[in-house]
């Protein structure tokens, strides 16, 4: 008996502790970037947050990035190791990882995802993108007050949705103070190469272009403007460190908020495959960061178009709005709704050339 007894002592001694380290052991939160982690971009703002996250929730949260992971099986790959061991939080930062976050989700039903500017969820997967829109319509505005020649140029990823949206709200803000504005888009079917993105900056330049904006993931465009003294629109960061003389303004986005909260609702055992569509008004997406070259006015009337927008007082996609086949997709007075801005596979009046 008290050989028994004894025994049962010493294994009660030996799973306390073990119970005592499980309850408190971390949550193990996953990050998955499409691109290296560079000085300033898409992916540094999302390892920005990443940060902010390990900030707020100390020992609470452990973090691992995963950057520079192509899309499709490599994804695929990434997503199941971080599962297997252990992650049961992950975040994922493009729209080319909808799919294998599809498929590995249900691998692990445990596990929760927020799929980053997907546009789909599931039982464990949560999707939230930005109005990325908002601030390129505002851009759009500095552009045209601006820009001398009439003409910017765009420096273009892939043709989804999200870039054509940035691209016709940038053509109709700039076109609300310079009807003249033309905007000249070059493709590129990439995310991140940088020789590339300067290329088709310079490409833009030799074409008349005075300014520059891009949906790509490196600073090259605006080191191109920098060093050809046009000038550029930073994308997701302050891009000043690169382009002190260069910058317009920033379109920057801000993920940390939106992220903190999901962690903590992880915590908390409260997290739900919710969607989120935020922007100026959630504090998403923001202007400012203005360069040396642009004039006080030129700012107050940019950033108060950024209240309005806001407000609800201003909507980026507002008719009457023609292709740039002369068609015409809004009648006057009427806004594009969220669905029809998500499905959007049209140019706006302004923007030269077609879809590839």
């Amino acid at each position: 008996m008290y050989k028994n007894l004894a025994a049962a002592f010493a294994a009660a001694c030996f799973f306390i502790p073990a119970l005592a380290q499980t309850a408190t052991a971390p949550l193990k939160v996953g990050y998955v970037y499409v691109t290296p982690v560079t000085q300033a971009g898409w992916t540094r703002q999302h390892d920005t947050a990443r940060r902010e996250v390990e900030a707020a929730f100390g020992p609470r949260v452990a973090t691992t990035a995963v950057a520079d992971v192509p899309e499709g099986a490599d994804a695929e790959r990434v997503l199941r190791d971080l599962a297997q061991r252990g992650h049961r939080l992950i975040f994922t930062t493009s729209f080319g990882y909808a799919r294998p976050v599809q498929k590995v989700a249900q691998e692990f039903p445990q596990v929760k995802f927020e799929c980053l500017t997907c546009p789909q969820g599931a039982a464990n997967v949560a999707t939230a993108n930005a109005r990325y829109y908002e601030g390129r319509y505002l851009a759009g505005i500095a552009a045209g007050r601006m820009s001398q020649s009439h003409v910017a140029g765009y420096v273009a990823g892939f043709p989804i949705p999200e870039v054509l949206q940035g691209i016709n709200a940038f053509t109709l803000g700039m076109r609300s103070v310079d009807p003249k504005a033309q905007v000249k888009v070059v493709w590129l079917n990439e995310w991140f190469d940088p020789a590339r993105e300067r290329e088709a900056a310079l490409t833009l330049i030799n074409q008349g272009a005075d300014v520059l904006a891009f949906h790509t993931g490196s600073t090259a465009v605006m080191g191109a403007a920098e060093e050809r003294g046009k000038l550029a629109i930073a994308y997701h960061s302050d891009m000043r460190a690169v382009a002190p003389q260069a910058q317009l303004l920033a379109v920057t986005h801000h993920w940390a908020d939106y992220e903190k909260g999901r962690v903590k609702a992880a915590l908390d055992g409260t997290w739900q495959p919710a969607t989120l569509w935020g922007g100026v008004k959630e504090g998403m997406v923001r202007v400012g960061d203005f360069g040396p070259k642009v004039p006080r006015a030129v700012r107050d009337e940019v950033l108060a178009r950024q209240r309005d927008i806001g407000a609800g007082r201003l909507h980026p996609f507002t008719g009457p709005l023609l292709d740039n086949t002369g068609r015409p997709q809004l009648a006057h007075g009427q806004r594009l709704s969220d669905a029809q801005i998500v499905g959007m596979n049209w140019l706006v009046d302004g923007v030269q050339g077609k879809l590839p």
